[in-house]
């Protein structure tokens, strides 16, 4: 079977859709990852052009692979504990919760594959004992949702994990799956995971102490990063804590959060 190519016009054609639903500005060094996470689908809905395939995503017949394209197109690569000074900060915080009996509220605002909200909710669990708190996970990814709820990943993910919490918190898997781990259930059931873009109007999902939108700025312009960050403030407490990637910058960007340490901020 022949390859398919993608053409300037149609690669730009991709950059304007997936900018448009998710507010990601694809550089065209991308023009191959575009080329190759799209190939399989151009086969299984029978056309024979990148072009055609833009033309069956924006006709409005066929929602269900807007999704998938959606899916392909967004870059999710994400382990657990990543940028541990964070999860440093969160126990000081969990710790001063619990002394008050205070319960928490954290988002992980873009949770990919889970891998970051578990890394929360090891955190709470272990300093919170009888604290009630939650944890919530969105993305915009259906398909990284769906392993997220499973919770069972690849051994490599978890070597920022620290000991104790491994074995406290995770299942070693055996026989075929060897190589693998899974989160123990009674962490999993604790955490919840949904489908939301950052890009559009928010569903319903209550104030939170803490949010973690990290790693996610760099692929928004300037302006898509004022509005999702504003939409995301919005449901922070005021005296919350906001946690981004320590490559990221909210200068230009808001006002509404001061900062506290490199990449921690706080609601006033």
């Amino acid at each position: 079977m022949s390859v398919i190519t993608i053409s300037d016009q149609e690669f730009a054609q991709f950059q304007n859709f997936i900018y448009e639903v998710a507010g990601i500005t694809l550089s065209p060094a991308k023009k191959a990852l575009v080329s190759g996470r799209l190939s399989k689908r151009l086969q299984q809905c029978c056309v024979n052009s990148y072009g055609e395939y833009f033309r069956l995503l924006t006709s409005g017949d066929m929602p269900a692979e807007v999704q998938t394209a959606v899916d392909l197109l967004t870059t999710n690569e994400t382990y657990f504990f990543r940028e541990q000074k964070h999860f440093d900060f969160l126990r000081e915080q969990a710790l001063a919760a619990h002394k008050r009996a205070q319960a928490l509220r954290v988002w992980s605002a873009a949770s990919s594959t889970g891998e970051e909200a578990y890394s929360i909710a090891m955190v709470l669990a272990d300093c919170l004992g009888s604290t009630p708190w939650e944890v919530l996970g969105t993305d915009i990814s259906t398909r990284v949702l769906q392993k997220a709820r499973l919770g069972h990943y690849p051994e490599e993910r978890a070597r920022h994990i620290p000991p104790a919490y491994l074995k406290r918190f995770c299942l070693k898997g055996i026989g075929p799956q060897q190589g693998t781990l899974l989160i123990e259930r009674s962490l999993r059931s604790r955490v919840q995971f949904m489908h939301a873009n950052l890009n559009a109007a928010l569903p319903q999902l209550g104030l939170f102490d803490v949010i973690f939108l990290r790693n996610v700025m760099i692929y928004f312009n300037g302006d898509t990063k004022r509005q999702v960050v504003g939409r995301v403030l919005s449901l922070l407490k005021p005296g919350g804590y906001f946690c981004i990637g320590h490559s990221e910058s909210l200068n230009d960007i808001t006002d509404a959060v001061q900062l506290l340490a490199p990449s921690i901020y706080r609601k006033a």
